[in-house]
């Protein structure tokens, strides 16, 4: 049974309409169970909350980098509302352990997906909208992705909007002489709700994994977590070298 002031107390937000948080919480294969067929999943919510998220996140980039073109700007956007921030978002309010999964879901460790994790952040951000209107939802956006806001303002030009896979790319040819090889290692879900498991190797060796509702996005999480394990392990060689 969900614990609604422990949930409220993690999003730093309370609800004056409680059926509006579980209504976010509530995945479509839960809904879809013979036992609560009569619940409302979360998928309304997850399309309001798209929306507010992108007028929110876009509003605070114009006015963050006033000297910046469309172009600069949407790729910064489209790093800051993507699902693999949105899951490290979902993950720091510890949204994983209050979703409301059908058993399917619950194996195959629906939990722990991305997709279902910034669906239902998204989701949540639409609750608050609906709640209590623009500024509440604005202010719970720039708490959830506080991190990524910070890191933005600091170094914009290694920004989340930036291409993953590219940078990879450019930094295994520069440091290795290689290039990274991408496999698809899962597939799940309706034709409608796919989820994509996806793996990149670095000379035989996987360093990355990542998932996404299309290989295309699976990728850019594998890429964006070697990018972070072949960068350390290349700042770890450089300090070792100068202490020898």
């Amino acid at each position: 049974m969900l614990q609604i002031y422990d949930i409220q107390c993690a999003l730093g937000y309370v609800f004056r309409q409680e059926a509006l948080l579980l209504e976010a919480l509530t995945h479509r294969s839960f809904s879809q169970s013979q036992e609560h067929a009569t619940a409302q999943h979360n998928e309304r919510l997850e399309f309001l909350g798209d929306a507010v998220l992108g007028l929110v996140v876009s509003e605070s980039l114009a006015a963050t980098f006033p000297t910046y073109t469309e172009g600069e700007l949407s790729k910064l956007k489209a790093g800051l509302i993507s699902r693999v921030t949105l899951a490290k978002a979902a993950g720091r309010l510890t949204l994983g352990q209050w979703l409301r999964l059908g058993r399917g879901e619950e194996a195959s460790l629906g939990r722990e997906k991305h997709s279902l994790l910034a669906n239902a952040l998204e989701a949540i951000i639409g609750a608050v909208y609906l709640d209590s209107g623009l500024e509440s939802a604005r202010a719970f956006i720039h708490r959830a992705l506080a991190i990524e806001f910070s890191d933005l303002r600091d170094r914009p030009e290694l920004s989340i909007g930036g291409d993953w896979k590219s940078r990879l790319q450019e930094w295994v040819h520069k440091h290795d002489g290689t290039s990274p090889r991408y496999c698809l290692v899962g597939e799940s879900g309706p034709d409608h709700q796919k989820l994509f498991s996806m793996t990149v190797e670095i000379r035989g060796r996987v360093m990355g994994r990542g998932e996404g509702g299309t290989k295309k996005e699976a990728e850019q999480g594998a890429a964006e977590q070697a990018f972070a394990q072949v960068s350390q392990v290349r700042t770890e060689e450089e300090r070792n070298s100068r202490e020898e």
